[in-house]
């Protein structure tokens, strides 16, 4: 039924948007539209779709450089437009490898691009993803010169590592009615032609420049009301309510998390988190990447008294962070604990040099959003909570609050471009940083390899427990 509702529309899902309601700052409750990433690519970016008269440009008609163009792979699953029949993913993966060579012959028609310069952005949701990489890493199917068209891949909630249910796990690979198996680890590395050893299946094994693949994962499982709930009753709490957080994205990748369902009108693509997430990452020109260097942490008197007797010691820390461009009513990533998305590390973890990665986010320094300012301005809410603790396998609830912060601030970041080519790039923050509050400090700039640029900012608590640590931002010019 899913399937015949898809392809009863021109734009497989991709043309549906949502209206929701959000408070203003007077308190009026109004309604926000999100007109779909079909419409906002037509209206921000001047993008064209390939209908007309009610059918797809055929081959003898040119096609503008910028188009959407939509692969209706299911068009053959559906009993309406096909025959009812579901093929292996390999047939959807040669599908778009003929999909990718008419439309370079109708832009090369056109004369807008060459064969040489001809290049595509693959935006993928779910399964999609799946054979946009089937595409990628199976070397069997079709030709390397479609592969060396593909310049950016974006997927939205894709099980890159399969789906996993509480009870069984990995779907096994005999759950072969509607190719679930096409969601069983073992096979997807078949199908991909994952080489070496190892069960996971969330690797482009070397076939695609994982720069150049970006993956966006959903974290609300509430919202996901397919088969009457269900789903994501069966997937768990973290989740999208279809795919674990945890298979979502592909190894290496940068990648953002964002409080929507795998679809439904809470659904990840239908939102404005994945569109300014999608555009900046197709369009943007810089890219900064967040790490938090843990230096030391301190254990309450007790705990660290423990510790010293050689008594087993245990704890548990999430890290919270939510980042949000200047000007924005929305979040480019979003990971917190009450919603099951947080970053965790235990303490040994930690002492062992197991640093969290908490974000990858795109910037436009062509198209500043603050008319008259040079800068790139983001704020990070960065929260450490107060890990549990353990003594002996012992839980001490008398060392533990819940909801207590080791740290907790919102950090706002101002980078400078360069105004002369022989200047260098310059990092301003301010730690909550108010109107009545606006001297920023400059953050340790620190000269980096191929990667680009390292800025240095520190996070520290006093006291005990506490944390010492340094925010490194890595950023780099990007496309």
């Amino acid at each position: 039924s899913e399937v015949e509702e898809t392809v009863a529309t021109p734009y497989m899902g991709f043309n549906l948007g949502a209206t929701k309601v959000r408070q203003r700052w007077n308190g009026d409750i109004v309604r926000h539209v999100f007109e779909s990433p079909l419409v906002r690519l037509m209206k921000d970016f001047g993008y064209e779709d390939v209908y007309s008269h009610g059918d797809v440009i055929t081959e003898d008609r040119p096609m503008r450089r910028r188009s959407v163009v939509i692969y209706r792979y299911y068009d053959q699953v559906s009993e309406d437009l096909g025959t009812g029949e579901r093929p292996d993913i390999e047939v959807y993966a040669e599908g778009l490898h003929a999909l990718i060579e008419r439309v370079r012959g109708q832009v090369v028609m056109s004369g807008e691009a060459t064969d040489e310069d001809f290049k595509v952005f693959l935006v993928a949701h779910s399964m999609g993803g799946l054979i946009c990489r089937t595409f990628l890493q199976n070397e069997d199917l079709g030709p390397a010169a479609n592969r060396a068209c593909v310049d950016k891949v974006f997927t939205y909630a894709t099980p890159h590592n399969g789906i996993d249910l509480k009870v069984i796990g990995n779907l096994p690979g005999f759950f072969t009615r509607n190719n679930q198996n096409n969601f069983n680890r073992k096979h997807m590395r078949e199908y991909m032609k994952i080489g070496g050893g190892g069960e996971r299946a969330d690797s482009l094994d070397g076939k695609f420049d994982p720069d150049r693949f970006f993956s966006l994962v959903g974290t609300n499982a509430k919202d996901y009301t397919v088969a009457s709930g269900w789903s994501s009753r069966v997937v768990g709490p973290v989740s999208d309510g279809l795919v674990r957080i945890d298979n979502a994205a592909v190894r290496g990748t940068p990648r953002a998390f964002v409080y929507r369902s795998h679809s439904g009108h809470y659904g990840i693509v239908n939102s404005e988190e994945g569109y300014q997430n999608l555009t900046r990452f197709l369009f943007g020109d810089v890219r900064v990447d967040g790490k938090l260097v843990i230096r030391a942490l301190t254990l309450p008197t007790r705990v660290e008294k423990a510790r010293k007797e050689e008594k087993e010691v245990r704890a548990s820390y999430h890290f919270e962070t939510v980042v949000r461009p200047r000007g924005a009513r929305y979040d480019l990533h979003r990971r917190l604990v009450n919603e099951n998305s947080a970053i965790f590390r235990s303490y040994d973890e930690l002492q062992a040099g197991r640093h969290p990665r908490l974000f990858s986010i795109y910037l436009a320094a062509r198209n500043r959003s603050v008319k008259g300012k040079g800068s790139l301005v983001f704020a990070i809410d960065l929260a450490v909570k107060v890990p549990e603790y353990e003594i002996n396998r012992k839980w001490r609830r008398d060392l533990h609050i819940e909801g207590s912060d080791l740290f907790r601030k919102t950090l706002i970041v101002a980078a400078f471009p360069p105004s002369a080519q022989d200047e260098p790039w310059k990092v301003k923050y301010g730690f909550n940083v108010t109107a009545s509050n606006p001297t920023p400090r400059v953050a340790e700039r620190v000269e980096s390899d191929a990667d680009g640029l390292k800025f240095l900012i520190p996070i520290r608590s006093t006291g005990r427990p506490g944390i010492d640590a340094t925010l490194e931002l890595s950023a780099r010019g990007w496309s």
